[in-house]
């Protein structure tokens, strides 16, 4: 078994239970409650609570699965269901699946009676190598993503690879951004090994690396008042992209797709204007696109992404911030770029794809 140690706690991982077990065991908790949605409750919680001690007594809490199901209106359900089921301030909320239960339900747990206890344990690629960990609890309020939130630290995290096998290709293509995100922003030897990644037989160690760069990165600023703001590299137009597909498309973008669109954008405007070398923007769009289907971002809405992107939470003084690379491997922020300059990255995307 690896650990990690984070801000009050421990990241650990194993294919069993053992850690939570003893966890538990070390604890003395008057209830249990188990946040899952309707996909992790029907294929991830059978693998949890097969490898838990006989008579693991929980309540359940299923809320339905999807971004825009991250919202207050479901907040307040799990709020009813925690009092309906009497739980008290020396309760636990385990969060079961992605990163909409892990977002939602360290948020619920860090409101409800002013803060219970709750530990993650992420079922996708993208929520053990990213959502779960750091601390970011949230939820989001009239398409905006994580605008309401806070920073709570779980009790722990577990993060166990078998959930894996419960993911199609899309999904596990979608958490591969973050990792992607990671080696962009910190690391260009870990860059050339995750461009190696084999999706049908994902090697755990390069889930360990990716965590243990943000898990680096958070540690030295655990508010995001600095450092920490590397993370949102291709998130600012990501973000507005994957609000607007989820208002739009009937098949809307997963998360990591939307990021990849947007790494792809924050990556011509940090050649543009902080110094990355062409040549490596260029190694950096191939690496994407041999991944990531491109897709079709239309002129006419524009304008929509710029006035999502205004609502970012990272702006300052209502200017949009960015984290933008220097290299593969190194990053900086508080980048401030007017309209023009991001709507000339979103006509690069489309130039690019030959859209």
């Amino acid at each position: 078994m690896k650990t990690i140690d984070s801000i009050g706690y421990t990241i650990f991982f194993e294919n069993r239970f053992d850690s939570l077990i003893q966890f538990l065991n070390e604890r003395t908790y008057s209830k249990i409650f188990i946040l899952t949605d309707r996909n992790t409750g029907e294929q991830c919680l059978p693998i949890l609570t097969a490898g838990m001690p006989v008579g693991f007594e929980y309540d359940i809490i299923e809320v339905d699965p999807g971004e825009e199901n991250k919202n207050i209106d479901f907040c307040i359900g799990v709020w009813k269901m925690l009092l309906d089921f009497g739980a008290d301030r020396n309760s636990l909320l385990i969060n079961l699946g992605g990163g909409v239960v892990t977002d939602m339900g360290g948020f619920a747990a860090s409101t409800f009676k002013r803060g219970i206890d709750f530990v993650q344990i992420p079922t996708t690629l993208l929520s053990q190598v990213d959502a779960s960990v750091g601390g970011k609890t949230g939820i989001d309020m009239d398409s905006v993503k994580n605008i309401i939130g806070t920073f709570t630290q779980p009790q722990a995290v577990f993060i166990n690879a078998d959930f894996l096998r419960t993911l199609d290709k899309r999904q596990l293509i979608s958490g591969y951004a973050e990792m992607m995100k990671h080696a962009f922003i910190f690391d260009a030897d870990y860059f050339q090994e995750v461009k190696e990644i084999d999706f049908d037989h994902i090697d755990e160690e390069l889930i360990y690396r990716s965590v243990g760069i943000k898990n680096k990165v958070v540690t030295q600023d655990p508010k995001e008042k600095g450092l920490r703001k590397i993370l949102n590299f291709g998130h600012t137009i990501g973000h507005a992209v994957e609000t607007n597909s989820l208002d739009k498309d009937k098949n809307p973008l997963l998360h990591g797709e939307a990021i990849a669109i947007g790494m792809i954008c924050e990556a011509y405007l940090s050649y543009q204007y902080n110094g990355l070398k062409e040549s490596q923007l260029t190694e950096i769009v191939e690496a994407i696109r041999n991944i990531f289907p491109d897709y079709n971002l239309k002129s006419e809405s524009f304008s929509a992404l710029i006035d999502i992107m205004k609502n970012d939470k990272k702006n300052s003084d209502d200017k949009i911030g960015f984290a933008l690379l220097t290299e593969i491997g190194s990053c900086d922020f508080n980048h401030y770029l007017d309209e023009n300059k991001i709507k000339s990255a979103l006509t690069y995307y489309q130039e690019t794809i030959g859209n």
